[in-house]
């Protein structure tokens, strides 16, 4: 990422750039980080999200973000239609947090956000959630070279959990006021979460 934004400051440009966002605290570092070198429009597109007013508390919370951090950002929220996270990763139920099955989820969820950057002709697309220390960078970053060659569309490659990314964001979520949710978005990392609060 160092690399590409060096390159972009060399040519005196400020691309635009698709960011894909799981929920407003992991997104407020990241914006941070990269605001002064891309156009940066949001893509909300998250149907691993249960249950469904979680789903919609997110998305609230990300175009307060926008509006909190004073940016001339668009929010695409995209239609929630848990299904397609059903039929696409159907082994989670079977699986654990961080295992394969999030693998495909992040797939799932990256591959809509090229699709979206090509279409709407954006230079550059990628996610918030390698800030997580509970999300796999390395695998989103595979992931992300893949769809780039599939759509020609570049990918953003990054980790923005180092340089204490993830305690930056939650820094700024407490200057903001956001609210914080304490699991990843899906019923089974819901129900995980559930399990391991104490009686």
């Amino acid at each position: 990422m160092e690399e590409i934004i060096k390159n972009i400051q060399k040519e005196n440009t400020k691309p635009k750039l698709l960011l894909h966002a799981c929920c407003g605290p992991c997104s407020t570092q990241v914006l941070e980080e990269l605001k002064n070198y891309f156009n940066i429009d949001i893509f909300y597109y998250n149907p691993n999200i249960y249950p469904a007013d979680e789903f919609y508390k997110r998305s609230e919370v990300v175009k307060e973000l926008v509006k909190e951090m004073g940016l001339n950002s668009k929010v695409y929220v995209e239609e929630n239609n848990p299904k397609e996270f059903y039929d696409y990763v159907n082994s989670r139920k079977d699986d654990h947090e961080g295992g394969k099955s999030c693998f495909k989820c992040y797939k799932l969820r990256l591959k809509k956000t090229a699709l979206k950057a090509k279409k709407e002709n954006y230079d550059f697309f990628t996610t918030t959630l390698s800030i997580s220390p509970f999300k796999n960078a390395k695998w989103l970053n595979e992931i992300g070279k893949s769809l780039e060659e599939e759509y020609k569309v570049k990918y953003l490659y990054s980790d923005f959990k180092k340089k204490d990314g993830y305690k930056k964001s939650i820094d700024f979520s407490r200057k903001y006021n956001l609210y914080r949710q304490d699991y990843c978005g899906c019923i089974f990392s819901f129900k995980e979460r559930n399990l391991e609060k104490p009686d």
